[in-house]
C-alpha cells in the first residue's frame, strides 16, 4: 500500500553538520570497507576445512548478516553525504526499514545460537559431535531467521498501513521506523507500544538466553581444572564480548526513540565492524586459517606470473 499524496521520502540525516559531515563520511567510508573486507575474509577463510565445525559455520553466518546489515544503509547515507538533497521511494524506504531491523534481530539471535553451541561444547562436551550435527545446525540458523520475521514483520505492516500526506522529511539518514512514524498523519501511539513490545521481546528473549547459557557454562567452569577453565574461557571470551558490545548498545538505541542520530549511525556500524576485529584477534585458529589462505592465495598469484604449475 503506498502513502496517500507522498511518493517518496527526503532523509534528512546529518545535514545539521555541514561540513563536518565530509569527515563522518571519511569515517564510514573506512568503516564500511573495513565491514565488508574483514566480514568477506572470515566467510572465505572459513572454507579451509581446519575449521569445519559448527562454531564457525556461526560465524559465517553472523559475518553474512553484517554484511548485508551495513549494505542496507550505509551506501545511501554514503551517497546522501555527496548530494544536497537525499531521497527514497516509498517501496524502498519500508524495505530498508524492515531489513534493517530483521538483520539485526537475526544478528542477536545468531549470537543467542553461538551461546548454545558454547554450552554444549563446554558442558556435554562428550556428546557435542552428536548433539550439534548439520542438520541441527541449519535448523537453529533457519530458527534464528524466522525469529526475527515474527519480530519485526508486524511493526513494519502497521507503519506501512499508515497514511502519510506530508511533510515527507525524515530526520534520520535512513527510514528509521520511529522517524517515519512521525511525518505519519494519523494517531501512531498503537504504533509506538507495539513497536516498543516487540523490540523488548527481540532484546529479552536473546539476551536471556545468552544470560542463561553462560551461567550453565560459570557452573560447569567452577567444576575444571585452572588450565581447563582457562582453555575454555578463552573459546567464550570473542563471543562473550561481541554480545556485551552488540546487546548494550543496541539497549541505548532502540529503548530511547529520542537518541541522536549520529548515536544509531554508530550503532549501526559499530558491531560489524568490531565483529572481525575481536574473533580474529582472540581467536588463534582463525588467525591460523587467514595466514594460510592469504600465503596460498599470494603463491598462486605468483606461481600464476611465472608460469609455474602447482602440485
Amino acid at each position: 500500500m503506498e502513502p496517500d499524496g507522498v511518493t517518496f521520502f527526503i532523509l534528512q540525516g546529518l545535514s545539521s553538520l555541514g561540513e563536518k559531515q565530509m569527515i563522518l563520511f571519511v569515517i564510514l567510508l573506512l568503516g564500511y570497507i573495513v565491514i565488508l573486507g574483514g566480514n568477506s575474509m572470515i566467510i572465505f577463510t572459513l572454507t579451509d576445512p581446519k575449521l569445519d565445525s559448527p562454531m564457525y559455520f556461526f560465524l559465517a553466518n553472523l559475518s553474512f548478516v553484517d554484511m548485508v546489515y551495513t549494505t542496507i544503509t550505509i551506501p545511501k547515507m554514503l551517497s546522501g553525504f555527496l548530494s544536497n538533497v537525499s531521497t527514497i521511494s516509498v517501496p524502498g524506504c519500508f524495505l530498508q526499514m524492515h531489513f534493517f531491523i530483521q538483520l539485526g534481530c537475526t544478528g542477536h539471535a545468531i549470537l543467542t545460537v553461538m551461546a548454545y553451541d558454547r554450552y554444549v561444547a563446554i558442558c556435554n562436551p562428550l556428546h557435542y559431535t552428536s548433539i550439534m550435527t548439520r542438520p541441527v545446525q541449519l535448523l537453529l540458523i533457519t530458527g534464528a531467521w524466522v525469529f526475527s520475521v515474527v519480530c519485526t514483520l508486524p511493526a513494519t505492516i502497521i507503519a506501512l498501513l499508515r497514511p502519510y500526506c506530508g511533510p515527507n522529511v525524515v530526520k534520520h539518514g535512513w527510514c528509521d521506523m520511529a522517524s517515519v512514524r512521525r511525518v505519519a498523519c494519523a494517531d501512531t501511539s498503537v504504533d509506538n507500544i507495539v513497536s516498543l513490545c516487540l523490540a523488548m521481546v527481540a532484546l529479552l528473549t536473546p539476551g536471556s538466553l545468552i544470560l542463561t547459557s553462560y551461567v550453565l557454562i560459570g557452573v560447569s567452569l567452577s567444576r575444571m581444572a585452572v588450565t581447563q577453565r582457562l582453555k575454555a574461557f578463552g573459546t567464550c571470551s570473542a563471543h562473550l564480548t561481541v554480545v556485551t558490545i552488540s546487546f548494550s548498545s543496541a539497549s541505548c538505541v532502540y529503548i530511547s526513540y529520542r537518541v541522536r542520530i549520529i548515536v544509531a549511525v554508530l550503532y549501526a556500524a559499530l558491531t560489524p565492524f568490531l565483529n572481525p576485529v575481536i574473533y580474529s584477534l582472540r581467536n588463534k585458529e582463525l588467525q591460523e586459517s587467514i595466514r594460510r589462505t592469504v600465503n596460498n592465495r599470494s603463491f598462486r598469484r605468483i606461481s600464476v606470473h611465472f608460469g609455474f604449475k602447482l602440485c
